[in-house]
């Protein structure tokens, strides 16, 4: 297999402004684009590269396309960047574009970004729906199924999550939500607070801003019960550890709102904006990562552009209590330790993880690693030589960097790299689970179509890819995104259909996780993505 060392900066996203309706009015004498042109192709910028952009196009984890930079390129090598990508990390486009789509970008990011309008908290109560009272809630599961072992499945393009039976692989539900959700949480067991029927309730956050309340004990027609949208383009959420509060983190507008978790009401906004680590002021910083702490009564807001992490205490929310942690840019994803004390996140423009510790509400360490660390949910496992460790795959090349994690017990070996896995190509996901033999690790990042559709599991014992799995070769298809089932006994991994479709043309293959073999499939699905298992999830199984 030909080794390569791509990456993805651009990463899919919302269909935000442009699906609400706001239009914007550009002048200018040259590039132009008709209207109608501009408007399609305001459409797939929020679609598939404001993330790493930005919605002001001021760059991040991806470089600034503000006009002043992107009219030195010209409309010729602007167009050839979008359709073969770049060696510094942003990957090709042309099995993802149409050639006239490409063109339109490349005019687009050309002209001034148009700047999209704030949101209310009044606009978001006026959005808020309710399909099932609370009142109305069962009183326990309705349709006799191990709920569990349920896998929640984002169904990417066509704006729904797939409630899949992890005994039997059945489909229960398609439940509607928000565009191209990023993430699904559900209140997890806390140390000290105890929140009702923990896994029960499920809240997804839609890249259109739509925050969605899931109740796996309704029957399928019923799952979805509430939603509210709390931004026009937004990436994450978490609830609290007693289940009162569910937060959502827009990436526009800049900030984060906090709402009842029963009820879905929004309750409290604030915002995201403010001087970042090197003494800036930043009107557009994103709310990225968002996280119960399991040992605290608070959640981690990560600021993107702001370079820090805010410790947001929600045992009064109208005194709200906020530490703010300077730590590095620009930070996106993490995991906890073992141990749920210390949090590991990636600042992948610094090319570093970042570690604070929840206790002490400060900055533990600073962990260098290779191009735009990316570990997803993350893994951890014990390492025969270094211990507890925690480990991260990259955006910007073929590499799972491996960390020690264990300050108590490995002092040692505490936030230093323990050692570097190179894979064939770059990813966005790591998964194991304390059972498992091995890590996996997908390459979803690489242009190449053998190594982006194939994942590779890694011996936790002596450090070596023992397989590589093509999972399809089918033209614009991906593997993307592992997750064990509840007892560490099997591996699902999307097979995901790049291109925006409406009909069903993705599947889900499961692996026995001792022999690596395949055991069945779970197919019509809708461009499946990242996966849930409840019981993982809500116990903290990494």
């Amino acid at each position: 297999m030909k080794k390569m060392k791509f990456g993805l900066s651009a990463i899919s996203l919302a269909v935000g402004i442009a699906a609400t309706g706001i239009s914007s009015t550009v002048t200018a004498a040259e590039p132009t684009l008709s209207e109608a042109d501009f408007e399609a192709a305001k459409t797939v910028y929020f679609q598939r590269c404001a993330g790493c952009h930005g919605t002001l196009r001021k760059g991040a984890t991806g470089k600034s396309l503000e006009p002043k930079n992107t009219k030195k390129l010209g409309q010729e090598r602007l167009e050839k960047i979008i359709t073969f990508g770049t060696e510094g990390g942003m990957n090709n486009f042309d099995d993802i574009m149409t050639k006239d789509e490409i063109k339109k970008m490349a005019t687009y990011i050309q002209m001034e970004a148009p700047i999209p309008p704030e949101m209310s908290l009044a606009l978001m109560k006026e959005r808020w729906k309710t399909f099932v009272e609370p009142k109305d809630y069962p009183t326990k599961p309705l349709h006799g199924r191990n709920w569990e072992n349920f896998f929640l499945v984002i169904e990417r393009d066509v704006g729904k999550v797939a409630i899949i039976d992890g005994d039997t692989k059945e489909v229960v539900a398609h439940v509607p939500t928000g565009y191209a959700v990023h993430v699904l949480k559900a209140a997890e067991h806390h140390k000290t607070l105890k929140a009702k029927d923990a896994g029960r309730f499920w809240y997804t956050q839609g890249r259109d801003g739509k925050l969605t309340k899931i109740d796996l004990w309704q029957t399928p027609d019923k799952m979805k019960v509430a939603e509210v949208q709390i931004a026009y383009d937004a990436r994450d959420v978490a609830v609290s550890g007693d289940g009162k509060y569910v937060v959502g983190g827009g990436y526009w507008p800049p900030h984060f709102v906090i709402a009842d978790a029963m009820t879905m009401e929004p309750l409290k906004v604030v915002s995201a904006r403010g001087v970042n680590v090197d003494g800036e002021y930043v009107n557009e910083s994103r709310v990225a990562a968002i996280y119960d702490t399991p040992n605290e009564a608070s959640w981690l807001v990560s600021m993107k552009e702001l370079g820090q992490m805010w410790q947001v205490h929600y045992d009064d929310i109208d005194n709200l209590k906020i530490t703010k942690m300077d730590t590095s840019k620009y930070l996106h994803d993490g995991f906890y330790d073992p141990t749920g004390r210390y949090f590991q996140i990636a600042a992948n423009a610094s090319n570093q993880m970042i570690v604070v510790d929840t206790k002490t509400e400060k900055l533990e360490a600073k962990i260098d690693t290779d191009k735009l660390p990316h570990p997803g949910p993350g893994a951890n496992w014990i390492d025969p030589k270094c211990g507890p460790v925690g480990g991260t795959t990259h955006l910007g090349v073929g590499k799972v960097t491996v960390w020690g994690n264990d300050p108590a017990g490995r002092k040692d070996q505490a936030w230093k790299v323990c050692y570097e896995v190179e894979t064939d190509g770059p990813g966005v996901f790591i998964r194991t689970h304390p059972k498992s033999d091995y890590y996996w690790a997908d390459q979803t990042k690489h242009p190449e179509p053998e190594i982006q559709q194939s994942v590779q599991v890694i011996s936790k014992e002596t450090r070596e890819i023992v397989k590589t799995i093509q999972l399809t070769d089918k033209a614009g298809y991906a593997a993307v995104h592992m997750e064990f089932n509840n007892d560490g006994s099997e591996v699902w991994v999307s097979v995901w259909n790049r291109k925006d479709s409406k009909e069903p043309n993705g599947e889900i293959i499961i692996y026995d996780a001792k022999t690596l073999e395949e055991k069945a499939r779970v197919k019509g699905l809708f461009a499946p993505t990242g996966k849930f298992n409840v019981y993982n999830r809500v116990n903290h199984v990494t």
